[in-house]
C-alpha cells in the first residue's frame, strides 16, 4: 500500500460512512478528459456558476485566466461545489493567456475556444477523442485575439433566435452536458486514473475533515518512523 492509499484509509476514519460512500461513488464519474478555462471575466456570479456546473458534470479541473479582472467567488451561486473541484487560477504572468494555454497544449489538451464568430464548425461537431481544454472568454467582449490565435479550432452554440449569444456560464452548462454525453456514452478511457484520483481523494477528505493538515503530519510522522 503507497502512502497515498494509506492516508486515504487512515483520514476516512474522520468521516461518516455516508460522506465517505458518497466519495468513492462520486471519483468514479470524475474526469479530466475534459476542462473548462474562464477568460478574463468580470462577473464572479458567473464564474461560480460555472464552476457549480463543472462539478455537476464530473469535470474536475476549472482553469480562470485572469488578466484586468479577478475573481470574487460568490457562494451563493456556487454553494460549495468549489471544494470538490481543482481549481486554478493564473494571474501570475504578463500573459496569463497565453502560458496558459501553452501549458494546457503541453499537457495533451486541444484548445477549443468558443465563439459567435466561428465560422466552420459548432459544438456537435467537436472530436472528443483527444483532450479537451474549451475555453470562455469574458462577457460582452469574448475570447481575447490571443486566445481566438492559440486555438486550435473555434467553434460556436447554434442559435435559432435573435440573440448573439448566451450568458457566459449558460454556455458553460450547455457545452459541458453535450460533450459529457457524448464522453459517456464513448469507448473513451475517459476516467481518473488510480494515481490521480488518490490525490483527488485526499483533497476531498481533507477539506472533509477538522485539522486535516494537523493529522496528516502526524500521520506521516507515524509512517517515517516505524
Amino acid at each position: 500500500m503507497n502512502t497515498n492509499e494509506s492516508l486515504i484509509n487512515h483520514l476516512k476514519k474522520f468521516i461518516v460512512d455516508e460522506r465517505k460512500e458518497l466519495f468513492e461513488k462520486k471519483i468514479k464519474e470524475r474526469t479530466q478528459h475534459l476542462t473548462i478555462v474562464l477568460e478574463n471575466i468580470y462577473q464572479g456570479r458567473n464564474i461560480s456558476a460555472s464552476i457549480r456546473s463543472a462539478d455537476c458534470f464530473g469535470i474536475q479541473d476549472v482553469h480562470i485566466i485572469e488578466n484586468n479582472n479577478f475573481f470574487n467567488q460568490d457562494t451563493s451561486v456556487s454553494i460549495g461545489s468549489e471544494k470538490w473541484i481543482s481549481l486554478f487560477r493564473h494571474n501570475k504572468k504578463k500573459e496569463n493567456t497565453k502560458e496558459t494555454i501553452n501549458k494546457l497544449k503541453k499537457d495533451g489538451y486541444k484548445i477549443v475556444v468558443t465563439t459567435p464568430r466561428a465560422k466552420k464548425k459548432t459544438l456537435f461537431d467537436v472530436d472528443i477523442s483527444q483532450k479537451i481544454a474549451l475555453l470562455f472568454g469574458s462577457e460582452g467582449d469574448g475570447c481575447s485575439e490571443t486566445a481566438l490565435n492559440l486555438a486550435d479550432e473555434q467553434i460556436k452554440i447554434p442559435l435559432y433566435g435573435f440573440s448573439e449569444s448566451f450568458n457566459i456560464s449558460v454556455s458553460v452548462a450547455l457545452c459541458l452536458q453535450h460533450l459529457t454525453y457524448k464522453l459517456r456514452n464513448s469507448n473513451l478511457n475517459w476516467k481518473l486514473s488510480t494515481n490521480e484520483k488518490e490525490k483527488i481523494m485526499i483533497k476531498w477528505l481533507k477539506r472533509s475533515v477538522k485539522s486535516s493538515e494537523k493529522i496528516e503530519r502526524e500521520f506521516i510522522k507515524n509512517l517515517k518512523t516505524k
